[in-house]
């Protein structure tokens, strides 16, 4: 039987981050700022987790807490998580790894526990699995040269970027201080209007403060005329990068294909800065039917996680 420590806050930031831009397909919510600009947000804490097995170094895992009374009230949450490094994440690994987080966090009266793993795999028998819909999200390889992105997309998403790219349209890489109150404007009103799930204004804003002082993020802007009518927030996090929000302009941007013209340049971008790993965002088939479908449309790897336990 392998052995399998955690090793909370053992890193310093800097360390964390070295080890996690190693990683494929690293996701948002287990990054470093994402912990930074949550907690003050949701009143929460963060831990950061070190994973050895057998001595070694074997991964990375963030998890948020609550705690009232000396924890005699204690909410504990893992989203997505744990990430591997490269030759480890098999069966074994996630039994063990585990096995030693529910001893640190027993299920017990007053502890509440959220726990989404990053596998598409029934790896968790320990505790009982809620009944929400799994998450599910879309990842586009970008290490792929531009013909074969090209070619991976659907037909009419094809096509329709094919049009746009012969529109007299302008993309803008603006600065995010500059431009980010009149994206997330257009997102609260949009987003009021249709009556879908998303982030608050409030997290997202603090998401891009934190993310703004290594520029690991994309405000693009799709001009037609000189009149901004598309955009889309991007946020970097290691050696991925995850489309946060978008907005069209329901005239002028969709009878231009605005929003392929400003996924396809985010993704040349993304790729340009070294970026293999383009997650889409969160999708479903019940409130956001259309959304996965435009997103499909990219061609790209459909992933749903394997549910979320208590």
């Amino acid at each position: 039987m392998k052995t399998c420590e955690i090793k909370w806050n053992s890193l310093s930031a800097t360390e964390w981050q070295s080890r996690f831009d190693t990683i494929r397909r690293s996701n948002l919510l287990q990054c470093y700022e994402y912990a930074l600009a949550a907690c003050p947000i949701n009143n929460q804490t963060a831990r950061w987790g070190l994973i050895v097995m057998d001595g070694q170094e074997a991964g990375l895992v963030q998890i948020f807490e609550v705690s009232i009374l000396k924890r005699l009230i204690h909410v504990v949450s893992l989203d997505r998580g744990p990430l591997w490094f490269d030759g480890f994440g098999c069966a074994d690994d996630w039994a063990t790894f585990w096995q030693v987080f529910d001893m640190e966090f027993k299920p017990r009266l007053g502890r509440m526990r959220r726990i989404m793993p990053e596998s598409d795999k029934q790896i968790y028998h320990m505790a009982r699995k809620q009944a929400y819909p799994p998450y599910q999200t879309i990842w586009v390889d970008l290490t792929q040269d531009e013909d074969a992105l090209r070619k991976a997309m659907k037909k009419n998403w094809r096509n329709a970027l094919s049009k746009a790219l012969r529109t007299e349209m302008d993309v803008r890489e603006d600065l995010p201080e500059k431009h980010i109150h009149w994206l997330l404007k257009q997102y609260a009103d949009d987003r009021q209007q249709r009556q879908y799930k998303g982030a608050s204004v409030g997290l997202i804003m603090a998401m891009v403060k934190s993310f703004l002082p290594r520029q690991q993020m994309l405000l693009m802007r799709a001009m037609k005329d000189g009149k901004a009518i598309a955009g889309i927030l991007v946020f970097i996090h290691g050696r991925s990068a995850t489309y946060q929000i978008g907005w069209t302009d329901p005239d002028a941007g969709r009878q231009h294909n605005a929003h392929h013209f400003l996924l396809w340049h985010a993704m040349l971008r993304l790729k340009a800065r070294g970026i293999a790993d383009f997650d889409l965002g969160g999708v479903n088939d019940f409130s956001a039917a259309g959304v996965k479908l435009f997103k499909e449309g990219l061609g790209g790897e459909a992933y749903e996680l394997c549910g979320t336990y208590k």
